[in-house]
């Protein structure tokens, strides 16, 4: 078992650790080439404590086999796996923002770009919820965890979806344990906390109530501790959104539907509903929301001065 990590891994150099998650980490490295080239990327390992861990290593064989085949402007690309010294590592893409949880502890987004962030993500999920094995088959893709924490923004402008450790191919898999609910609890859906079979309107709710958080600074179903909240979740009482226009409120509330097929019917038609919501706020682009993610990094430097 590794205490720390070494400063090569394959050829990639690790300058530092940019993130960590339950069974993973994340650091900044960078690869050289020939005649002065040098890429900066980011490279996923397994925490050095489920070094070792046979069930928790497939997870992460698994993840990259899947991250290789996802191409798609709004999601992380997976560009390598290999293993040295003993640790399997993921070469995926290094963005240049922050992470969405991170930004709205600066600041709230102003509703024009909390529009544009989500149906951006709409089209990230709409492409996974549509992905086919060779043959055509419907994969059944559900990422099983949109939250803020899995959703960065670049300085550029770009929305990406990270995180597919717990995405789910859902007819290959068995229905997930109830004990073993993977993603944060108080953005799943009542079926997820109830552990039962996910589909894609599983990751419309994880959606929902992201929207509302971003709309209304606060999520729709928290209560005190974990089981209150997760009750809450159950029942799935539409929440006080009076402060929304009517159009951005049948939009919220229809994604936080308690049964799914309560929800929009496809990914798509939840996009297409977003667009039309998005026509009451100003135009805004890359460029809007790049100037405000580092606006945002900007004053965290200065907090952190």
């Amino acid at each position: 078992m590794h205490s720390r990590m070494p400063q090569q891994l394959g050829p990639y150099r690790l300058l530092r650790r940019i993130g960590r998650g339950g069974m993973a980490q994340v650091h900044l490295a960078i690869v050289y080439g020939a005649s002065g080239f040098e890429k900066r990327v980011a490279i996923k390992t397994l925490l050095p404590e489920h070094h070792g861990n046979d069930e928790i290593l497939r997870q992460l064989i698994a993840e990259a086999r899947l991250g290789a085949r996802l191409q798609h402007r709004n999601l992380i690309q997976v560009h390598d796996f290999g293993v040295d010294q003993g640790i399997y590592y993921v070469r995926m893409d290094h963005v240049d923002g922050a992470d969405l949880s991170t930004l709205m502890k600066i600041r709230q987004p102003p509703a024009a770009l909390t529009l544009m962030i989500v149906e951006e993500l709409a089209l990230a999920l709409e492409y996974v919820h549509s992905m086919t094995d060779e043959d055509g088959r419907p994969l059944g893709l559900v990422h099983r965890d949109v939250s803020p924490s899995n959703i960065i923004l670049s300085r550029s402008g770009e929305v990406k979806l990270a995180d597919f450790g717990v995405a789910r191919a859902t007819h290959l898999a068995r229905v997930t344990r109830g004990n073993t609910r993977k993603g944060k609890y108080a953005y799943m859906s009542p079926e997820q906390i109830d552990g039962k079979a996910l589909s894609p309107a599983s990751d419309q709710f994880g959606l929902g109530v992201t929207l509302m958080e971003l709309l209304c600074g606060r999520r729709p179903f928290d209560a005190e501790g974990v089981m209150d909240t997760m009750e809450l979740i159950r029942e799935a009482a539409p929440p006080d959104v009076s402060e929304l226009n009517p159009s951005l409120r049948r939009f919220v509330l229809r994604c936080l539907q308690r049964l799914p097929e309560d929800r929009f019917p496809t990914t798509n038609a939840l996009r297409q509903a977003l667009s039309h919501a998005r026509r009451d706020l100003p135009p805004v682009g890359p460029p809007e929301l790049g100037h405000w993610v580092a606006t945002m990094l900007d004053l965290e430097e200065e907090d952190d001065d």
